[in-house]
């Protein structure tokens, strides 16, 4: 019986058999995604980490710009105060700490009761209220800045896009190989495809960006002379949020707080050398 012979139909009546899979779209995908990868190769800041990306800077700060209006576009901003004034002098160190001169740097604070923050490409930062009483203070707001900051630097946003363009392309080719399946065996086939880019990509990748969000961010607070024994004392505060069942947007897709914790103390002696450095 052939490999495929399930797949087939039988030989009747002049029809001829229909074949199960083409190998074809699958190998010239492969070469495609083999050439996209090594061609579009950066290299992250602080942690020297390879990675994927498939746009330029100005294609991804225009991106982040537009989407910085609209969302300010809809929100309620807060236009002064001593909450504006705080996040602004936090912000403006750690920015300056990252030494990145090619982002406009620009500072909002959005009155939500949110527990949620970002920096968007180009330096776009917005803090939701609900954020500052878990931060507590300026050392733990620097937390929260730097993490969201070192999104932006390490530009995770466009390596998502980029995996997840590859993994539009992959599900389209895979389409194409298995387009002469019977119905039923072609959504099997593609559901795991789906689950397996899902699962075995896309999620990882998200966990590794916030564990590198969280070294760099560290790093970048203690350049900016804050004291980075906050950040584990923060994020204690956090479970302690989360456990109160506080809107936590802001966790949304990050790792465990008992993780995050274990990382930051490890990475500590790391942060105080950068501090002393930097600061003494």
């Amino acid at each position: 019986m052939p490999i495929f012979g399930s797949y087939q139909d039988q030989y009747s009546g002049g029809a001829y058999p229909r074949r199960g899979f083409k190998l074809f779209p699958i190998i010239l995908f492969a070469l495609f995604a083999l050439f996209y990868y090594f061609s579009h190769q950066e290299e992250v800041p602080l942690t020297g980490r390879r990675q994927l990306v498939g746009i330029d800077p100005q294609t991804e700060m225009a991106l982040g710009l537009q989407s910085y209006e609209q969302v300010l576009m809809q929100s309620q901003v807060v236009q002064a105060g001593p909450q504006v004034d705080l996040v602004r002098s936090v912000g403006e160190r750690i920015a300056r700490a990252t030494e990145n001169e090619s982002f406009d740097w620009q500072f909002a604070v959005i009155d939500s009761e949110q527990v949620n923050a970002f920096c968007l490409p180009g330096g776009k930062v917005a803090v939701y209220t609900g954020i500052l009483p878990v931060a507590h203070d300026a050392a733990g707001l620097a937390v929260v800045l730097g993490h969201e900051i070192a999104h932006a630097i390490a530009r995770h946003g466009a390596e998502r896009m980029a995996h997840e363009q590859l993994a539009q392309y992959g599900q389209l080719a895979l389409g194409m190989a298995v387009n002469e399946m019977d119905p039923e065996r072609r959504r099997a086939v593609m559901g795991a495809f789906g689950l397996g880019a899902q699962f075995g990509i896309l999620l990882p990748f998200s966990r590794k960006h916030e564990s590198e969000a969280d070294y760099m961010g560290l790093i970048y607070m203690a350049r900016a002379c804050f004291d980075p024994e906050e950040a584990p004392r923060f994020w204690e505060r956090m479970e302690k949020a989360s456990a109160a069942g506080q809107p936590l947007q802001f966790m949304s897709t990050h790792p465990s707080h008992e993780t995050r914790v274990e990382q930051l103390r490890s990475w500590m002696p790391a942060a105080l050398a950068e501090k002393a450095k930097y600061c003494n």
